[in-house]
């Protein structure tokens, strides 16, 4: 049975994006972060380990309207270059009913999320993470997320889309890994107790 983790980069207040979808505060639109270097090697490496990796609309737009072609851009870094490759490469599946068509080893699904997420999960394999905060909260609502990753920006935004939805239950996790990063972003690592 693979293992689903949600994981973002996130405010002290608990925001994946500021009123407005605004992500400012954490240095741009990809996983690269005013932390530099240390942060996007990170996210980078972890998208390497990753065998499958889950998709909600805005998240995969944000996501494909850059990383596909990025390793061809002027000026890209060796690190973008990686980076690029690496998450074009990466099997991905996207959840939406209002897109047609996906690309870069993706495909679409447009049926109930959950069962199709609950599905992926009940399969041989390796770790898949989820993005997006609506498709997300389905799968946290519904007990299928069994880790937590955070990343924490030294900033509050006040409101805007928040990591964490309103559930029926608690969630009782356990810490099991942390890490800091320059400029005081700090990964907090947790898996759902069983």
């Amino acid at each position: 049975m693979r293992t689903l983790t949600f994981g973002m980069n996130v405010t002290v207040d608990g925001y994946i994006a500021a009123p407005g979808d605004d992500i400012g505060w954490s240095g741009g639109d990809g996983p690269d972060s005013s932390s530099g270097d240390e942060l996007f090697q990170w996210w980078s490496d972890r998208v390497a380990s990753t065998e499958l990796s889950l998709y909600g609309r805005k998240l995969w737009e944000a996501m494909s309207s850059h990383w596909p072609t990025a390793d061809e851009q002027p000026g890209v870094t060796p690190a973008e270059a990686q980076f690029a490759r690496r998450w074009r490469d990466m099997p991905k599946v996207v959840f939406s009913s209002t897109i047609d068509a996906v690309d870069w080893n993706t495909r679409l699904v447009d049926g109930d999320a959950v069962t199709e997420i609950d599905r992926l999960k009940s399969e041989d394999g390796g770790p898949m993470d989820i993005g997006g905060a609506t498709l997300a909260a389905a799968a946290m609502r519904a007990g299928l997320i069994d880790e937590y990753l955070l990343v924490t920006h030294p900033v509050i935004v006040g409101g805007g889309t928040p990591f964490f939805t309103a559930l029926d239950n608690w969630v009782n996790l356990k810490l099991v890994e942390t890490r800091t990063f320059p400029g005081g972003l700090v990964l907090t690592r947790y898996e759902k107790r069983r």
